[in-house]
């Protein structure tokens, strides 16, 4: 049942999250709300390399370096095909997740530097609220944004 949960998850976020994805392009990637804001191609390439970093903590190695967080958008202009390429493979992998762990490990504590001690569930939350969040970001910045 646990795992069904978490399924249903998983693909609402994606579902949800897609209609912001697909609306990103190369030619408005580099659209800011304002100036002291990130762009939507900073955001988007924050969100790849965050589900990788943070699915390290679940035990998926890999070798994604961050460049986005705890940094300040310096007006690089992001591939976005590189970036979505990111976040489809994050999702794959949180997918890949769930059939590899059992329920009962879902609900296991581990042990993470942001949060401490968590459950995988619980971490699986956070990586769905994040990518969620700034998906908001990138759906207003579309919506209101200009170039800087």
């Amino acid at each position: 049942m646990t795992k069904d949960i978490l399924k249903d998850l998983i693909e609402q976020n994606r579902t949800t999250c897609d209609f912001t994805y697909n609306a990103i392009t190369q030619e408005n990637s580099t659209l800011k709300l304002n100036e002291d804001t990130a762009s939507i191609g900073f955001i988007f390439r924050h969100l790849g390399e965050i589900m990788h970093l943070l699915l390290q903590f679940l035990g998926v190695p890999t070798e994604v370096q961050n460049t986005t967080m705890g940094q300040t958008d310096n007006g690089e202009v992001y591939n976005r095909e590189g970036s979505k390429i990111l976040v489809d493979e994050g999702y794959q992998k949180l997918y890949g997740l769930l059939e590899s762990l059992s329920e009962e490990e879902w609900a296991e504590q581990i042990e993470t530097p942001f949060f401490g001690q968590i459950s995988r569930a619980k971490l699986l939350g956070h990586i769905l609220y994040h990518n969620t969040y700034h998906c908001g970001q990138i759906t207003l910045t579309l919506k209101r944004g200009k170039q800087m």
